[in-house]
């Protein structure tokens, strides 16, 4: 195997094992594929899932190469691929499940439709940041829930990565947007993003009294589940509507039923399984980074950096808790 025809990739073997730097074959981009030379790429908490083998949902069995999202620069195109130049910055949420080889290594090879241009005012390693909580967020609030300017939106658990997306998204939408968080840090975090900012240890009757008249938010998005899911059914007004990124358990549908409020979730996953609606996260991902770069979207980086080669301190970091903000490995430059 050439030079050129190699890259690194970090592969985890086995149930929480490490990581190891393989030297693998680069991936030749296939028709509809584009081929994306990895710059950064950001860990979420499904990532820690996978490698414990805890996410059968996510059908991505080990050994394999982890990682859903990536910002890199386009290396080579594949037949029929059009809208992206070699050169090109880009961003998406490609792969790491599936089965469908993730961002941490040096290239990628992806379904076109899965990417878009990367937001010209941030780095590589912002824009690593963003692409599945911000269609997490987007899919709820714009999709399911079709926020508008006006309305009363509240985030529940608002300062965490998905949360702090949808924050952003239905303020540039134009909502008056709540958010409860835990922390001052936190509480004050969401203070300067523009949200009226709740003490998530409150009453959930206290706030809706506080800052509805008891008559409840329009829009609820929960980014918890379990009990904070339960909140949101409580904390919504009638004829509202509550959205879930993390619906699963077993709730009761009384406190919703009785306001004849609607529920719906979001399964970001999907298109990345079924391989059905993939170029909607591209239309989204457009749309995010003209809100990054005409409204100032940012996304909250954790403060520590890591490379490739402290993959597996990048990991413990997400674990423990420690440190605000959306943990990013940088992967590139390759040459």
């Amino acid at each position: 195997m050439s030079l050129a025809q190699a890259m690194t990739a970090a592969v985890v073997e086995t149930r929480d094992g490490p990581f190891r730097l393989l030297e693998v074959v680069r991936p030749t981009p296939g028709p509809g594929q584009v081929l994306v030379r990895v710059e950064a790429s950001g860990l979420n908490p499904l990532d820690l899932k996978i490698r414990a083998e805890q996410a059968a949902h996510a059908r991505h069995p080990l050994p394999a190469v982890l990682g859903l999202d990536l910002a890199g620069e386009v290396e080579a195109v594949g037949a029929g691929v059009e809208g992206f130049a070699v050169g090109q910055g880009v961003y998406g949420l490609v792969g790491g499940v599936g089965g469908l080889q993730g961002a941490q290594a040096q290239y990628a090879a992806v379904d076109a439709r899965l990417l878009a241009r990367r937001p010209t005012t941030l780095t590589p390693r912002d824009a690593a940041a963003l692409p599945l909580v911000a269609i997490t967020a987007w899919e709820g609030l714009v999709d399911r829930a079709r926020v508008s300017a006006g309305q009363s939106v509240l985030v529940q658990g608002g300062a965490g990565g998905v949360g702090h997306m949808a924050v952003q998204i239905a303020l540039a939408k134009g909502a008056k947007v709540y958010a409860t968080a835990l922390g001052q840090e936190d509480l004050a975090y969401l203070r300067e993003l523009g949200a009226v900012a709740i003490d998530g240890t409150q009453a959930v009757a206290d706030y809706v009294e506080e800052h509805t008249g008891g008559a409840g938010f329009e829009i609820v998005y929960d980014t918890g589940g379990g009990a904070l899911l339960d909140a949101s059914f409580q904390a919504v007004r009638r004829f509202g509507h509550v959205v879930s990124c993390l619906g699963w358990g077993v709730h009761a549908l009384a406190p919703l039923s009785f306001k004849q409020a609607t529920y719906s979730g979001v399964f970001t996953l999907h298109p990345l399984l079924s391989g059905e609606g993939r170029g909607h996260f591209g239309e989204i991902l457009a749309a995010i980074a003209d809100l990054v770069d005409r409204d100032g979207l940012k996304p909250r980086l954790h403060p520590d950096r890591f490379g490739l080669d402290a993959l597996a301190e990048a990991y413990d970091a997400l674990a423990g808790g420690k440190g605000k903000g959306k943990v990013v490995v940088d992967v590139g430059p390759t040459r």
